[in-house]
């Protein structure tokens, strides 16, 4: 079980407990590196600043906005995400550039050129798939976090 920690920003009562909307800043390890002004990693992260997540859990503790608490989500979901917006391109990739090689090239007579097409638009094609699965696999992931325990009040 991954945790995180969150701040409640919105609570509703409904018939089987509370429905809780909690927000997370996803943060980055490149404040802490040595290397971060050196670093491609580091300059992009500077570059793009921090993304807010947000989910919804149901629970049956009582917590108000602006709470700060400990959430969990399953490690198999996070893995699952990372798998799909991987490897589907990379086996798109690979895929597109064999069908072009061994199929296509020897049919239509074209070269390299038309090998490294056909293999950009099997990745293109990896990429949209990669981005429908993982959003299945998001709204999922959503639905499985948990509340572990409420820390308290921010410190304002």
């Amino acid at each position: 079980m991954m945790t995180a920690l969150a701040t409640v920003s919105a609570v509703k009562p409904v018939a089987g407990g509370f429905d809780v909307e909690l927000s997370c800043e996803q943060q980055t390890s490149c404040s802490s590196c040595s290397s971060q002004k050196s670093c491609g990693t580091g300059i992009v992260s500077k570059a793009v600043g921090n993304k807010s997540l947000h989910w919804h859990l149901m629970t049956q503790k009582m917590v108000t906005a602006g709470q700060v608490v400990e959430i969990g989500l399953p490690e198999k979901s996070l893995l699952q995400s990372a798998a799909v917006v991987y490897l589907f391109p990379l086996f798109a990739m690979i895929i597109g550039a064999f069908v072009a090689q061994w199929w296509l090239a020897p049919m239509f007579a074209f070269g390299e050129g038309g090998v490294i097409l056909c293999s950009a638009l099997a990745t293109l094609g990896g990429i949209f798939l990669a981005k429908r699965f993982s959003a299945k696999l998001e709204q999922q992931s959503s639905q499985q976090v948990i509340l572990l325990r409420v820390l308290g009040e921010p410190i304002s």
